[in-house]
């Protein structure tokens, strides 16, 4: 018996996402994407876990994001449980581009705190997105206890997280400042200095805070 040309296109890009050629399976994930179907959507979300090229991963988060969020919400929020760091990672970052609100009690705070770092940033950035309003103060108070963690790139995320937040985070800022963590303390001058300043850039700002840090004049501007 013949399958249906249209069963025949899902099974061929079905096969095309598993393909040993990331040209492949990148070409694959944007058909998918072009004509969304909820057969798509498992696969997209499994190949999303273990794909190892970015740009790859990418497309396959555009293909979701095609999808109804009703279908596809309920998925990556299941990947969020995983043991797979990317899957979580890649789960909560397409969740971001996403935007439906309805994720939000998913990101919790043991993702946010997440021991692995792309797992950590991912969470930060899908948790401004969807944050629902009145809930910025309690999401700025666990995203301080990451102050000073990890290297420059982990650090800039952070600041960039909790700056998308606005004013609401002055006051765990205040309180980082003046704690007993070096490393939190100059991160927090940082963070408040892009605050008042986005222009000035992450470099500059951190120079900027080396220098009050050094003055011992943290914490007493403001």
């Amino acid at each position: 018996m013949t399958m249906p040309e249209e069963d025949t296109n899902v099974m061929r890009a079905l096969q095309g996402l598993e393909s040993s050629g990331s040209s492949v399976r990148l070409r694959a994930a944007m058909a998918v994407g072009t004509a969304p179907d909820p057969r798509f959507v498992g696969k997209l979300v499994e190949r999303c876990a273990i794909e190892p090229e970015f740009f790859v991963r990418d497309m396959l988060t555009w293909a979701l994001t095609r999808h109804p969020s009703s279908v596809t919400v309920p998925r990556l929020i299941d990947e969020l449980r995983s043991e797979r760091a990317q899957a979580r990672s890649q789960a909560l970052h397409t969740l971001s581009k996403i935007g439906d609100r309805r994720a939000w009690p998913a990101i919790t705070r043991a993702l946010l705190t997440d021991a692995d770092d792309e797992v950590a940033r991912s969470a930060w950035r899908a948790a401004v997105v969807l944050v629902p309003e009145g809930g910025e103060a309690e999401l700025a108070a666990v995203l301080a206890t990451q102050l000073g963690r990890g290297a420059r790139e982990t650090r800039l995320s952070l600041s960039r997280a909790l700056i998308a937040l606005g004013e609401v985070i002055m006051p765990v800022l205040r309180a980082a400042m003046t704690g007993p963590d070096p490393r939190a303390r100059h991160h927090a001058i940082v963070t408040e200095r892009l605050l008042r300043d986005p222009d000035a850039g992450f470099e500059f700002a951190v120079e900027e805070a080396k220098r009050l840090v050094a003055l011992g004049m943290a914490g007493q501007e403001g």
